[in-house]
């Protein structure tokens, strides 16, 4: 990990980053959480380096317009609802990077892309649980990407072309969602749509003609499961940022399992540009998800 992050282009990802703030509470919940934790625990060794800063995009910001996170250390933003008290007294204090936001601002800028900026904007759980995860020490500078209204994925697809050049920079541009988003059907009816869309993803992503992904992406609401698994797609998404920002470069799944949360749901995460393909994992066992919001 001693290398330099600008030595080497790093990759970008879409991660399933869970519900709510379930890296402090696992052992209370439904279900299996090892497989999603020990994925993301695996990334830093899997960048092999450490970034100059993290750029997510998570799934719990929408803006009218790109808006991106200037504020030098930015505060907690407890954006869930039926969790115990303590988990809104959590901290990661990982500091922001207003550097790299007025980068992004240029890029954006270059691009023609409106966007805006939040100086007060703090860290919602789309960004903190999985970091914290993947970095406990809360020692990588970290700043977040709205997503825009209206859930374009041409314009998000443009947006991660643009961000494309951070990645020789040291940064690490993570979309942060689910690869399933579907809080009515979380198990039982659920199942069927999501294993189908998850076989979607996998065939686009990892088997398909790296040349056809963007037009198959554009019009991922054809896809078998699609609505069901996203009646919304905010959390579906920042993935179209990831796969923008390295077109034209392989996939790797570094995530999957087929009972997310003890529910019987298929969910999976993904890296773009990495040099090698890493696996799916067995499937786990587990019972129905506790009624929480905030996934």
């Amino acid at each position: 990990m001693g290398t330099e992050a600008h030595d080497a282009r790093l990759p970008s990802y879409f991660i399933s980053h869970g519900g709510g703030p379930w890296p402090w509470i696992k052992d209370l919940l439904p279900g299996d959480w090892s497989i999603l934790e020990s994925s993301l625990q695996a990334i830093p060794e899997q960048i092999g380096v450490t970034p100059k800063a993290i750029l997510v995009v998570s799934g719990h910001w929408e803006e009218r317009d790109f808006t991106v996170q200037t504020h030098p250390n930015p505060p907690m933003y407890y954006d869930y609802g039926g969790f115990p008290d303590f988990t809104y007294r959590i901290q990661y204090p990982a500091p922001g990077s207003p550097s790299v936001a007025s980068r992004v601002v240029e890029l954006l800028d270059a691009a023609g892309i409106p966007n805006a900026t939040d100086p007060n904007r703090g860290f919602d759980h789309g960004v903190f649980a999985p970091l914290y995860v993947m970095y406990p020490d809360a020692n990588v500078p970290i700043l977040q990407l709205s997503i825009r209204r209206g859930y374009d994925p041409a314009q998000h697809l443009a947006v991660g072309r643009a961000l494309a050049p951070l990645r020789d920079e040291g940064v690490l541009i993570v979309g942060s969602g689910l690869s399933y988003h579907n809080l009515r059907a979380m198990g039982g009816e659920g199942v069927a749509p999501s294993m189908a869309f998850d076989a979607w993803l996998h065939e686009v992503l990892i088997d398909g003609d790296i040349a056809d992904r963007d037009r198959q992406l554009l019009n991922w609401e054809s896809a078998p499961g699609a609505r069901q698994s996203h009646p919304s797609e905010d959390h579906l998404i920042p993935l179209m940022v990831a796969v923008g920002a390295a077109e034209g470069e392989k996939a790797s799944r570094v995530y999957h399992e087929t009972n997310m949360m003890g529910t019987g749901i298929y969910s999976s995460s993904f890296a773009f540009g990495l040099d090698r393909r890493v696996l799916g994992v067995p499937p786990t066992t587990g019972s129905a998800l506790a009624n929480n919001s905030g996934v």
